[in-house]
């Protein structure tokens, strides 16, 4: 079908006052010659709407340029099924952003210019681009969905995807259902009052899983291998009557949690020296029993200490807090105090966690007797027919003693998810049938487990997106992913079913999911042109692309998420999409006017990411945080990690007398929305000096900046001191060509 495009201008908002709308018209009409122009005082509302609608109807437009406001806001209103569609913003980073006082024919002149070059480019954008194919597989793809591990958290997942309507496969590698909650007494408060013991969730849940007809169990059972991708799974199961291969549409590892090895604990805390220092799981099997005792003899333990954090939260054990182990411990010792009339619990803490309504149950555990000693255990001793302790009493500041029958160690979570360092790559040919211990044993290039976030637990991005890996279409449920406790685990499993019934209706449409969910587009690779440089397999943070025998790159388009890192990956610049690609931004920035070196008129092209910055610089106009220089050209980006150093060298060859970048901030404490890609970008502007130095420019004209989301008040301050920066130095000299 022929591209017909229509280019509608919003005046209202401010905009037809602000502006000559005249000349933008006409630079769409006459200089980019868009066949139908057009602009309405309220392009959002029914009327505005309704003339757009009616042109494509009656005139064939299939391809819209709309200029007014943010393509952040009204997207619902501009939802016009068109694929090839450019929201302009000459609102919110142009009119709101800009300082134009009254009578100031220079500023005025400015802000018209800005607003020029934006419709200038909104054009090519959408000139340049095509109507984006969904893919389509061979085979039918599958909405069934799998999940690996049959504790709570998987039985939660598996009965939220039958309920939702949807086929799931349970996968258990033990002969019973249940998980370590099957081992428990009772559990912690779930719902009002919150300070009452509840019965074990487990045996309603059981039976309403075996009862669902939508789920198929499989016991005594593990994952021997997985290939393809999302739709597309084929999952070999190993059993005890042999193996079968399952297609399934999604994945959801639910596979708990083990215990810190209590082993490894410091010798002082008596573990293994003496038979009354038990773990938490311990104490619970004993309690379950009905009989609280000493090991060392069989009598009942009516003095019974917790130490809470043994082994956590300390950089020669676990660094992290297990999250769930404070409300555990409450738990148990309300078994010690409801035991026996005259029992004592002991609970020696570091930081007492309880967090929403948890708070009404560490109220519980005080009025019924609980003793809080905020402090660290330093010495156990037998001592006749118990232990005693060394407490470095916190409060007190002191050391205490006391004699106690039983000491409980409440050890932290690890995952139970084979992880895997998720900068590195397997080499070709490194995938096996089966990898003992691998959960889903993945034929990927980057290896048969899950990459890891933060404390070796398979997250993918602990702000944005919960639940999801960095291998599109699995998702980790409960303390798999990172560590909870029951009620909060049941939550993250229902999460999680929903995710995985999200991907396999995206993927059946030809759609990605976050952070891009909806595009149909996918990238397209030009062989022929192919080094086999494996860039693109190494730098893609999702796994979506491995490789041939010879290294040439096999791209997997459902397990794509469309950020384009393969595309600034490549140096060949054979990776393309159909509405984006290296020629699409090269084209805009080209378009956009550059001043002559006598008009001290500076242009600073601003390449921002979609995910953050872009987002922080519609705050700065929304809520009027400062003006910005009304020389800067903002080009939005999928993802920083898309960025190609051809950009640099077309803008510096163009004229621009500085590029700044604006990705998301990387690291511990934050998180680029496509896991690598404001990292990727700043080791590849490393090579920019290299380039500048060849075209005889200082590299201070090229700078990248990390911005949160949040980083809108502090924006202003950033952009305008480059602006200043980059004015100290001489104009561009590829002015003049």
């Amino acid at each position: 079908m022929e591209k017909k495009i229509g280019c509608y201008i919003c005046t209202g908002c401010g905009i037809g006052e602000a502006l000559d709308v005249a000349k933008l018209e006409k630079i769409a009409a006459k200089e980019q010659k868009i066949p139908v122009v057009k602009n309405h005082a309220f392009l959002c509302g029914d009327e505005g709407i309704n003339l757009i609608r009616q042109d494509m109807e009656a005139d064939g437009v299939n391809a819209l340029v709309i200029v007014g406001c943010s393509p952040r806001v009204k997207t619902e209103s501009f939802r016009l099924g068109v694929p090839m569609m450019d929201r302009v913003d000459v609102r919110d980073k142009c009119l709101w952003v800009l300082d134009v006082p009254e009578g100031d024919k220079d500023a005025k002149g400015n802000r018209q210019m800005m607003a020029e070059d934006y419709v200038r480019i909104g054009c090519v954008r959408v000139k340049k681009m095509n109507d984006p194919k969904p893919y389509e597989a061979s085979t039918p793809f599958s909405k069934d969905v799998l999940v690996v591990g049959g504790g709570i958290a998987g039985l939660t997942a598996a009965l939220e995807v039958a309920r939702t309507g949807y086929n799931c496969l349970l996968v258990e590698k033990e002969e019973s259902l249940g998980g370590k909650v099957a081992k428990m007494h009772k559990v912690s408060p779930a719902k009002p009052p919150y300070n009452k013991l509840e019965e074990n969730p487990l045996p309603k849940l059981m039976a309403d899983v075996k009862g669902n007809n939508r789920i198929r169990i499989m016991n005594n059972t593990v994952v021997q291998k997985t290939v393809g991708a999302p739709g597309l799974f084929d999952v070999t199961l190993k059993g005890g009557s042999g193996t079968s291969t399952e297609r399934v549409g999604s994945i959801i590892v639910a596979t708990g949690y083990n215990f810190y090895d209590p082993s490894k604990l410091d010798k002082h805390l008596g573990y293994q020296e003496t038979p009354d220092v038990i773990t938490s799981m311990e104490f619970e099997e004993m309690a379950k029993t009905g009989k609280i005792v000493r090991k060392s003899d069989g009598k009942p333990a009516k003095r019974v200490a917790f130490s809470l954090c043994a082994g956590q939260r300390d950089t020669k054990h676990l660094e992290y807090c297990s999250g769930a182990c404070c409300v555990y411990s409450l738990k148990q010792a309300l078994y010690v105090i409801e035991n026996h009339p005259d029992a004592s619990a002991y609970l020696i803490y570091q930081e007492m966690r309880t967090p929403g309504q948890m708070e009404d149950f560490y109220r519980k555990v005080q009025s019924e007797g609980g003793i809080f000693i905020k402090g660290d255990v330093k010495q156990v001793s037998a001592a006749g027919t118990g232990l005693t302790l060394e407490v470095d009493d916190k409060l007190l500041r002191q050391n205490i003693k006391m004699d106690v029958d039983l000491l409980v160690l409440a050890t932290g979570m690890e995952t139970t998810v084979d992880t895997v360092d998720p900068n590195s790559a397997s080499p070709v040919g490194s995938q096996v049938d089966e990898l003992p211990g691998s959960v889903l044993n993945l034929q990927y290039r980057q290896g048969p487990g899950l990459p890891s976030l933060k404390n070796n637990f398979p997250d993918s991005h602990f702000i944005c997106f919960p639940y999801e890996t960095r291998r599109t279409g699995i998702y980790v449920a409960g303390p798999a992913r990172r560590p909870m406790g029951i009620a909060s685990t049941r939550t993250d499993a229902a999460g999680a079913a929903l995710k995985a019934i999200q991907v396999v209706e995206s993927v059946a449409r030809g759609a990605a999911v976050h952070p891009r969910a909806g595009d149909l587009s996918f990238p397209s690779f030009r062989e022929e042109g192919c080094t086999q440089c494996k860039r693109c397999t190494e730098e893609c943070p999702f796994g979506a692309i491995n490789e041939d025998a010879k290294g040439n790159p096999l791209f997997n388009p459902t397990r794509c998420r469309r950020c384009g890192t393969c595309m600034g990956a490549c140096p060949q610049k054979i990776i393309s999409f159909a509405n984006y690609s290296v020629d699409m931004i090269g084209s805009m920035l080209k378009e956009m006017e550059i001043p002559e070196a006598d008009e001290e008129k500076p242009r600073i092209l601003v390449f921002a990411c979609e995910n953050d910055a872009i987002p922080a610089l519609d705050m700065v106009g929304r809520s009027r945080l400062g003006a910005l220089s009304p020389f800067i050209r903002i080009i939005p980006l999928r993802c920083m990690g898309s960025m190609s150093l051809v950009w640099i060298a077309d803008a510096m060859s163009k004229g621009y007398d500085g590029i700044l970048l604006m990705g998301c901030r990387h690291g511990d404490n934050y998180q680029c929305h496509n896991v690598r890609g404001s990292a990727l970008a700043e080791i590849r502007l490393s090579k920019v000096s290299e380039t500048l130095d060849r075209l005889q420019l200082e590299s201070d004209r090229v700078k990248m900046v990390e911005v949160n989301i949040m980083d809108a008040e502090t924006l202003p301050q950033v952009i305008n001191n480059f602006v200043a920066q980059i004015s100290e130095l001489d104009p561009n000299p590829y002015k003049e060509f």
